[in-house]
Parts: structure tokens; C-alpha cells; sequence
């Protein structure tokens, strides 16, 4: 089921919300447990038994790891990761299909095993604040991930207030028409060119392709987030925030600490500090950066086309270390134009799966690298096409760029409480609804992964 769904906003948020609201506040972690237990099965009932299987096993597990001394602890703890990852990996590497959310309540019982191993968290005896803890519907299938340690004192004991119920439906209707008005129509320009074929394009419009995708994804997934995050405001809950004005960044590095926060965290937490973290010598942060990277691309799926992307991010990552970061930070122009190159051709490493179609696409971006291009006169060919996109596109490209900078979410922040700003957070549901009616919402981008 979709957050973007009618049947989502329109039966299952409100039939739930009466149930919970009108659940006694002690009793009202197994009403979400419950409600969100039937959450997953509408949208996956097929792998619902696994996401019982894990919640158990996990909840189990760090329990014996509680008592537990010496060696047999460890024992236990492999056992553990490799059910975790193991079942995640089969999955990813050797079926076609992938259990809704797996990528994240992986990570996210995974960590919570690990806190308990390493004695930073002390386990829960409940099974339903467990339960809770993983099976949060609002962050369940796409994040972001949360830590045990962040949100164990909301499971136990949060605040109802008319405040948060406001406060969240606002930010819900902030990610919905991200996604709906924004994601969904930046994705049937890039449709588009799927259509006609990457060989098909001129370079002008392989550029443009390039930022619907970029604008694509970050509206998807940010919309995602948002939604998450009111919802969880609804509910009591102050789930963290997984974007931070990314693509105003001035650094790689800086880029990938503003955006998909949360999993950023995961692998600092549970790989990258462990492994010697920066507290080691030049090349063994190299090494340490190399590992994550590969790690952070095999998570997003198979293909060679994301080891590629992965190695391309740390491969500029230890560029910064090695003095990059500091000349882009000196120089404000030089640094914008070094990021307006890295997102789009960086996501297009991410969003094309063969590397030979790869390939094609990178000669239509850089003709001039390619004799063949430039012989066959189609590099800047079909202008009309062009001229088309331009034409049917270009305000949802205005918009979207003008939403990428700080001076909207300032707005917001200071006139949200105004009547005209909920005129127009109620316009853009309305909007939101008409495009969900005319089927054009599609599947959140990061179900994928």
C-alpha cells in the first residue's frame, strides 16, 4: 500500500487513526503494532510470515545476548547477521522479487542486535514495544531507519497534543505533492527517454533527461520522508529528517551528509567506525571509505551499474580528503559547478542498469568524446523534441529547482501557522488527489531497493 494511494488517505489512515485515537494510552502501542502489522500485509502479504520470522528471531536473540557471557555471545551474534543479511542478500542477488522494506527493517533490527551486543542498549522484555520499534508503518518500507536508543522513550511514553496532529498533517501534505506534482512529472519526462532510446536523443535533451531524473528522485524519496515524518507526528512520534538541502552542497562529502541521512548513519555507526573509522593512518581510511562505498552500493541492488556508482562516489570522497573539499570550499563558483556535474552524472550511474546502455548515454551527455556521435550528426539533432519537453516541462523544472533552496522551507516555517498557508497546503492536496484519481502517481523510486 502507498502512502500516495487513495485507498491509503482515504480508508486505511482514517479507519486506523479513529482505532488508535480511541484506544486507551496504554494500550495504544498494540493498536499501532496491529494496525501496522496490516499495513505491511495489504502491500505484501506474500512476505509478511518473513517480517514476522525476523522480528522474532531478532527480539529473541537479544535477549539471550543479554545474559550471555564470553564466547557464546559472539557465536550468537554471527548467527544473527547472517540470518539478517543473508536472508536480505539472498533476496537482492538471487530472486527477481523483493520483500517490501527489507533494505530498511534489516538495517534497522540489525543495529538494534548490535547495540545489545556491544551493551550500549539494554533489550526489551516486550515483545509489543519490539514490535513497535520495527514495524512503525510509517517508516516501515522506505525508512528512515531509526536506532533503538532514538525512539524507545517515544514507544513508551509520547505526547498527544491538537498541535501534532496539525503539525503532521501539514508536513503529510508537504510530501505527498512533492511526490505526486513534482517526482511523478519530472518521471514521465524521463520515461520519455526510455522510450525513445538513449540512441535516439540529442545531447541537449540527455542533459535534460539527466535533471528530471536528479529532480525525480530527490522529490520522490524526499516526499517519502516527509510523509513518514508527519505521519509519525500524528502518531506522537518525532521521526528523524533524511534530507538537508542536498543539492546545495558544495562537496561530495557534503552531499552524502545531507542526504539519506539516516542510512549514512547506519554506516558510520556499523561499519565505517568499527572498521578504524578516520583514527587510522592515510591509507587505511582509504580502505575503510572503499568498503562502505562498495557495501552502500551492494545494498541498492546487483548491478554493476551500482558497485560503479559506489566506487565513482569514493573515488571523489578520498579526492576531498586529499585536499579537494578545501580548494571548492574557497571557491564558491568553482564548487557549484563541480556539484551541477557530479548530481546528474552520478545519478544516471545509478538509474541506467546495463553499463553498455550506460555507455551510450554518457556519449550523448559528452558527444564530443565520441566520433561516432558526432559522424552520425544526431548530437544535436531534434531540437523540436527539445523544444517540446521545454515547453511541457519547464515550469515543474522552475518549480522544482526554486523548492531545492532554503528561502521555501524558510517561508514555510515562518507563515505556516497563517490561514492562507493552509489555503494552499490544502490546494496542493487537492491537486495531490486529482493526479492519484488520474493514475498518474507512480511507486515510490527506493521500493526498488
Amino acid at each position: 500500500m502507498l502512502f500516495s494511494s487513495l485507498s491509503f488517505i482515504f480508508i486505511f489512515l482514517p479507519a486506523f487513526l479513529l482505532v488508535y485515537y480511541c484506544t486507551p494510552a496504554r494500550f495504544r502501542n498494540v493498536s499501532l503494532l496491529l494496525g501496522s502489522m496490516v499495513f505491511y500485509a495489504l502491500g505484501e502479504l506474500t512476505y509478511f510470515p518473513l517480517l514476522l520470522l525476523t522480528l522474532l528471531l531478532n527480539y529473541s536473540s537479544a535477549l539471550l545476548l543479554r545474559k550471555m557471557r564470553g564466547a557464546r555471545r559472539k557465536v550468537v551474534l554471527t548467527i544473527m547477521m547472517l540470518y539478517d543479511f543473508g536472508i536480505l542478500l539472498a533476496f537482492k542477488y538471487f530472486t527477481e522479487a523483493i520483500p517490501l522494506g527489507i533494505s530498511f527493517y534489516t538495517f534497522q533490527v540489525a543495529s538494534y542486535v548490535l547495540d545489545v551486543y556491544k551493551r550500549k542498549i539494554r533489550p526489551t522484555g516486550n515483545i509489543v514495544e519490539m514490535g513497535t520499534y520495527l514495524c512503525l508503518f510509517p517508516q516501515l518500507i522506505a525508512g528512515p531507519i531509526i536506532l533503538y536508543s532514538d525512539i524507545i522513550k517515544q514507544i513508551r511514553e509520547r505526547e498527544y497534543r491538537m498541535g501534532n496532529l496539525e503539525d503532521g498533517l501539514k508536513t503529510f501534505v508537504l510530501g505527498l505533492s512533492s511526490k505526486i506534482l513534482l517526482a511523478d512529472v519530472m518521471g514521465k519526462l524521463w520515461n520519455e527517454i526510455h522510450v525513445v532510446g538513449f540512441e535516439s536523443i540529442s545531447t541537449p535533451m540527455a542533459w535534460l533527461g539527466a535533471a528530471a531524473y536528479s529532480l525525480e528522485i530527490f522529490f520522490d524519496f524526499n516526499g517519502y520522508s516527509l510523509m513518514a515524518i508527519g505521519l509519525g507526528r500524528i502518531l506522537g512520534f518525532s521521526i528523524p529528517k533524511n534530507f538537508d538541502k542536498p543539492y546545495l552542497s558544495r562537496t561530495v562529502s557534503e552531499f552524502w551528509r545531507r542526504w539519506h541521512i539516516t542510512l549514512g548513519r547506519w554506516f558510520r555507526e556499523y561499519v565505517y567506525i568499527p572498521l578504524g573509522g578516520s583514527r587510522v593512518g592515510t591509507g587505511r581510511v582509504i580502505l575503510n571509505l572503499l568498503v562502505v562505498w562498495l557495501f552502500t552500493g551492494v545494498w541498492h541492488g546487483k548491478g554493476w551499474n551500482f558497485i560503479l556508482w559506489g566506487v565513482s562516489i569514493w573515488f571523489l570522497v578520498v579526492l576531498e580528503k586529499l585536499g579537494l573539499e578545501k580548494i571548492m570550499n574557497r571557491h564558491l563558483i568553482l564548487s557549484r559547478i563541480y556539484m551541477l556535474l557530479y548530481i546528474p552524472l552520478s545519478w544516471m550511474l545509478f538509474a541506467i542498469n546495463d553499463l553498455g546502455d550506460i555507455g551510450v548515454y554518457f556519449t550523448r551527455l559528452f558527444p564530443f568524446f565520441s566520433a561516432a556521435a558526432l559522424e552520425e550528426g544526431t548530437a544535436f539533432a531534434n531540437m523540436e523534441i527539445l523544444a517540446d519537453a521545454c515547453q511541457r516541462y519547464g515550469g515543474f523544472f522552475i518549480a522544482a529547482l526554486i523548492l531545492c533552496l532554503r528561502l521555501p522551507s524558510k517561508i514555510y516555517e515562518k507563515y505556516k501557522e497563517k490561514a492562507w498557508m493552509v489555503l494552499l497546503l490544502t490546494l496542493l492536496f487537492g491537486m495531490s488527489v486529482m493526479g492519484m484519481i488520474r493514475n498518474t502517481s507512480n511507486p515510490f523510486l527506493y521500493f526498488r531497493f
